[in-house]
């Protein structure tokens, strides 16, 4: 008798997967499973992998002197490339590798996206068992009767081969661009003068350039005046003001066009010229893509997009939110129907009841034709108790909830009034709105979609009534593009596109989605925190002087531009479609390269008077021991620039437990001591307060 395998990609999954069985036994690995009702009678395992169990080797691998970091290695561009067992990975995918051999046919249940095609065909492959056949579980929920139908309904493995292919692709050349572009990059900066690595990636370092051109935007913008004429109406019903559309960038201009008509200081005869009511109203938000909740979700609650990755993949784990790595609006009539037979119990979980409006399918939120790898995110059949999840659980669980109700919910409806004021023939306009009914927002809370829920309600009038109006003069300022948040760089890193000027690169963004991938941009953000080229100041985002310097130093090259991710990702998604091919987009990627190592170091020469603003910045005192050189921050402590000519002198960063701050080691290298430092820790484990001083280059206490 055969042995079907089951390789799902994590442990909770194969767990989930288990569920969904009859006759299941953990063993160290994996899980059997002896169920009838599928598998052709046959015995069937699960096993898993923890994520990658397969990786590229590292540089060294092919080449001992690639290890070394040189100008010399490189290009480093290997002709075959090489895979390995992540090392602490090593007992599972033994496991997996004596199971793969022994089974007589493979079933791929990883995530249902590229990544986890790669994962799954990675192992297979590395373990010798490519030759063997597999299906492919393909499936949006991890409730039992999903999972029960998705393993009877099992589609053919070679039809996703082409998704792996992409996402090797993707995988080598990312290696190829980090090795290359980091090695190269931080080592000409190294030449310089500078510390620390630098690194570049075909995704994360445009990014950063979105990050850096948005703040340079900011900070070198030039506010300007600018003259609006304000008048204040007052009619028998009550008062309002109102705007001449027009700015003036001069006040000499806004006071001629007031005197050509006549207009005075004080209270001037008007006519309501027009008024125009409207019922207007708008429909639900669209359905939750991963990107628009972590939008939603940084906005309301702060929270940032990988924390909200993690807590919707938790959900998703708990079987109570369909998959999350979706960047699709729509479901289909499968998901509507089970939605609605469970309206009831949806809307006492959130405790909102609601007049369904619209108990039928509509186009805009439900669309089989727009529904490719996912649907959009929204609640599975399985309803929460809101008591058995944390705040933030609840919280998102809330949102993807509610955004799904609120497409049977009433539209949002408001009266919207425009009135216009004839003032000696020069118009002012006001726009007022009522709000006549809720809607869909009992469940969103949305106080404010848009401005016109900041327009007042106007008094009742008529066309033809008369009115006083005085009119002024009020002078505003001309303000900066906002800073990115980490929410809304999520979708700006979506539609990147909005931030180009060819018409032919912005469709191609279009087309791809923009930067990075649903899955993988809360990684790329996480990636330059980590790399210290960006920090989140109330909720903000900033580029530090380490991230200016890199974007400085890509500045023209194809790294700082969405374009090259833009035609990049087009080709990559061509190679999923089978439409393309590994070696034609790897050749790219090698002229690539080679032109960066060709252009680059002009490009580094030319910022050297940054590079020497940044290093002068590093430099904190002067060295007390040699009286020469200068002390500079070096990561984990304060060395001197003289250490190559003999000079030892250091200070840490820490001390006996205690963070000494730049405050405290400017004091010391001037000869002071620093204040009363409370709470130092000695050997035996005592707490003590003290003041520090140098004396013959040694850290010495004073004590209170």
């Amino acid at each position: 008798m055969g042995l079907t395998l089951i390789l799902a990609e994590k442990p909770n999954q194969a767990k989930a997967y288990s569920d969904a069985f009859k006759n299941t036994i953990r063993k160290d690995g994996y899980i059997e499973v002896n169920d009838n009702r599928f598998f052709n009678g046959q015995k069937a395992v699960i096993t898993w992998g923890i994520g990658h169990l397969v990786e590229l080797a590292p540089p060294e691998e092919y080449k001992e002197e690639w290890k070394k970091w040189s100008l010399d290695t490189l290009p480093i561009l290997p002709k075959q490339f090489k895979f390995q067992v992540a090392k602490d990975k090593r007992k599972q995918f033994n496991v997996v590798k004596k199971l793969l051999m022994k089974a007589s046919e493979i079933i791929v249940a990883t995530d249902c996206d590229r990544e986890g095609e790669n994962i799954a065909r990675s192992i297979i492959k590395l373990s010798g068992a490519s030759g063997k056949p597999t299906k492919r579980l393909w499936i949006n929920s991890l409730e039992i009767d999903e999972i029960q139908k998705g393993f009877s309904n099992l589609k053919k493995g070679n039809d996703y081969l082409p998704l792996y292919e992409e996402a090797k692709t993707r995988q080598i050349s990312d290696w190829l661009v980090g090795i290359n572009a980091s090695r190269l990059y931080t080592l000409l900066m190294q030449k310089k003068g500078l510390r620390g690595v630098y690194s570049v990636g075909r995704v994360q370092t445009p990014t950063l350039y979105l990050i850096y051109k948005r703040q340079n935007e900011v900070e070198n913008f030039q506010s300007k005046p600018f003259y609006e004429l304000v008048g204040d109406i007052t009619t028998d019903a009550g008062t309002f003001n109102a705007k001449h559309k027009e700015r003036f960038d001069q006040e000499e201009k806004a006071k001629e066009l007031l005197q050509s008509h006549g207009i005075t200081d004080g209270k001037n005869n008007g006519v309501i010229k027009s008024v125009e009511k409207q019922l207007k109203k708008s429909k639900a938000p669209k359905l939750h893509s991963l990107s628009t909740l972590q939008t939603k979700a940084n906005k309301k609650w702060k929270y940032s997009p990988s924390e909200v990755l993690k807590i919707v993949q938790g959900l998703y784990e708990k079987k109570l939110v369909t998959y999350p790595r979706t960047d699709c609006h729509f479901i289909t009539d499968n998901e509507f129907n089970y939605v609605k037979e469970k309206l009831s119990e949806y809307q006492s979980c959130l405790g909102i009841q609601f007049d369904v409006a619209y108990p039928n399918a509509r186009k805009g939120y439900v669309d089989g034709a727009k529904v490719q790898e996912h649907y959009a995110l929204i609640p599975t059949k399985q309803v929460a108790h809101m008591d058995d999840l944390s705040e933030k659980e609840r919280n998102i669980y809330k949102e993807i909830l509610s955004t799904t109700l609120s497409m049977f919910a009433p539209d949002y409806e408001f009266e919207e009034t425009i009135v216009e004021i004839d003032v000696n023939g020069l118009m002012f306009h006001k726009t007022g709105k009522i709000e006549k009914r809720k809607g869909w927002k009992v469940l969103l809370g949305e106080e404010s979609e848009t401005k016109k829920d900041d327009e007042p309600i106007l008094p009742e009038m008529n066309e033809g009534d008369s009115c006083s109006v005085t009119v002024s003069i009020k002078e505003g300022m001309t303000k900066p593009p906002k800073l990115f948040t980490e929410g809304n760089l999520i979708q700006v890193m979506k539609n990147a596109g909005k931030e180009v000027d060819d018409e032919n690169v912005k469709a191609i963004l279009k087309q791809t989605e923009g930067i990075g991938t649903e899955a993988t941009r809360a990684n790329i953000i996480d990636t330059l925190k980590h790399q210290e080229y960006i920090e989140i100041k109330k909720n903000t985002v900033y580029v530090t002087p380490k991230g200016a310097l890199l974007c400085q130093a890509v500045d023209g090259t194809l790294l700082a531009s969405a374009e090259m991710t833009a035609k990049w990702e087009q080709y990559l998604s061509k190679i999923g479609k089978n439409e393309g091919s590994q070696q034609t987009f790897l050749d790219t990627i090698e002229k690539f390269i080679l032109s960066l190592l060709d252009t680059v170091p002009k490009q580094v020469e030319n910022i050297k008077e940054q590079i020497d603003q940044a290093m002068e910045k590093t430099f904190i005192g002067i060295c007390p021991q040699c009286q020469n050189e200068k002390i500079e921050d070096k990561g984990t402590f304060y060395g001197c620039t003289g250490y190559r000519d003999g000079c030892t002198f250091t200070l840490p960063k820490i001390y006996l437990g205690k963070k000494l701050s730049e405050t405290d080691i400017k004091a010391l290298l001037s000869g002071k001591r620093t204040k009363l430092i409370k709470g130092f820790k000695s050997k035996k484990g005592k707490k003590f307060d003290a003041y520090l001083r140098i004396e013959h280059g040694k850290i010495k206490f004073d004590f209170p």
